[in-house]
């Protein structure tokens, strides 16, 4: 790795924990690999898992890097690859939430996802999550995360983080994962050091100053804030949250840890650091409104197309449907989400960029469905579907898009499956199989190798 600069290492000394010497030889060391199942699509993995991280929930170090993308698990949504650090957001919801109630949840910075999935495997299936990414490619990949993770109850919108102040009290949790200088991620990134000044640091701050700002008026009363970042600079994370407190009448909650995490409380938040804790370089606080706030009403009339009894016998092929749950049709593709997520895109239309809503479903056309590739990952799929389980060798062929022959299969529309879980849709023919994988899916030898 290459040197840090004799900025940042100054500007580290008179932090709490730090350690420069155990620091520097931290980041001499390869960055372990980290997994979380998704509590949905429980089933046995293709590669061996070490200790469990202390501080989540089903999740996982790994005793080596497996090539992810040869693993057809990855595709289905089984766990996502996700920094163990990070992961602590799960502890700190869990301690100040209760996930038993109709929450809304915000996650403004989401992309590309991790932390939203943590927020979807807490989330009952009648709250709502929000995800959020201002970059648009980047929101697409925020989109397909989620649809991965299978549950029909969030929105993706692709919007300024100014647009959420009108939105006056709606959420119950905002998790503000900010835009920041990267420090965190050196050992990770190595490019990073090199990116890295003082000038970055104080950019970074702003801009995090600004987004809080933006998202602080959509909190409702007693509403819990959770900040993070991925740097060291306390300019990004204490006196952030200082300012917080100072400017916005924010208090600090409490949360309780075990000493033997090796995690640094400073009073106003947690530090991470690579030689105390298996993981990278993090920061994480929880802040609750302490003041009355003004909180907007949502709207009640659904202006949206709901779909027919005749559409509903159809579209019951393939989903599960309950009264907690509505579907709609938006441009001639029906999507399904539960009621509070409709009254919320109901009301907040006009003021958000929806990039996705719930699970898109497809298309009907002459009386049959076109299934949208999000369907087959979805947790609501009916059990009757017709499909074929395929082994991992005809698997990675239906995901790189090459031909293989089923014995015994019947024709028809299919969902394939890995280990009972879908990857996508096709339609098995005389002599090949249609097969309906989005060419933006689709992988490539040079994505692929061998699983340890």
């Amino acid at each position: 790795m290459s040197s840090f600069p004799p900025d940042f290492i100054n500007s580290l000394k008179h932090i709490l924990g730090f350690n420069e010497d155990a620091f520097i030889k931290a980041h001499q060391t390869q960055a372990p690999t980290s997994i979380r199942l998704n509590p949905f699509k429980k089933t046995g993995l293709n590669f061996e898992v070490g200790e469990i991280v202390p501080w989540a929930k089903e999740a996982f170090y790994l005793k080596e890097r497996p090539i992810f993308t040869s693993d057809p698990l990855f595709h289905a949504g089984c766990y996502y690859v996700q920094e163990a650090s990070s992961m602590f957001v799960e502890h700190v919801l869990k301690q100040v939430v209760n996930f038993d109630e109709e929450l809304f949840a915000l996650d403004i910075c989401a992309a590309p996802g991790g932390k939203s999935t943590i927020l979807g495997s807490c989330l009952n299936k009648k709250s709502v999550l929000v995800s959020n990414e201002v970059v648009k490619n980047r929101a697409d990949v925020l989109a397909y995360n989620l649809a991965k993770w299978g549950n029909c109850n969030h929105a993706v919108t692709n919007s300024e983080t100014r647009s959420f102040s009108k939105l006056k009290g709606i959420f119950d949790i905002v998790l503000v994962d900010a835009p920041c200088s990267g420090s965190g991620l050196f050992r990770k990134q190595e490019d990073a050091v090199n990116e890295w000044s003082l000038d970055s640091v104080a950019h970074c701050s702003s801009r995090q100053r600004a987004i809080l700002a933006d998202v602080l008026p959509a909190l409702r009363p007693n509403g819990h804030l959770v900040y993070s970042t991925c740097s060291y600079s306390s300019s990004e994370n204490e006196e952030i949250v200082k300012w917080l407190v100072s400017e916005h009448g924010m208090e600090v909650v409490k949360i309780d840890i075990d000493p033997n995490w090796g995690i640094e409380d400073t009073g106003f938040g947690f530090r991470f650091y690579p030689y105390k804790i298996l993981g990278e370089g993090f920061f994480c606080c929880v802040l609750k409104v302490s003041a009355e706030t003004e909180s907007m009403n949502l709207a009640k009339k659904n202006t949206f197309k709901e779909a027919t009894k005749a559409e509903i016998r159809v579209l019951e092929n393939f989903i599960i449907l309950d009264d907690n749950h509505k579907v709609i049709n938006h441009n001639n593709e029906f999507k399904l989400l539960n009621n509070n997520c409709l009254q919320f895109i109901n009301s907040c239309k006009s003021e958000l960029y929806f990039k996705s809503v719930g699970t898109p479903l497809g298309e009907l056309k002459h009386n049959e469905l076109i299934p949208h590739h999000f369907l087959a990952l979805s947790n609501f799929t009916n059990t009757s579907i017709n499909s074929i389980e395929l082994s991992d060798s005809e698997a990675i062929k239906y995901l790189k898009k090459e031909s293989f022959l089923l014995q015994n299969a019947s024709k028809g529309l299919k969902l394939f499956t890995s280990k009972g879980f879908g990857l996508g849709w096709g339609k098995n023919l005389d002599t090949r199989i249609n097969n309906y994988l989005p060419s933006n899916f689709q992988i490539f030898n040079k994505d692929l190798g061998t699983l340890k």
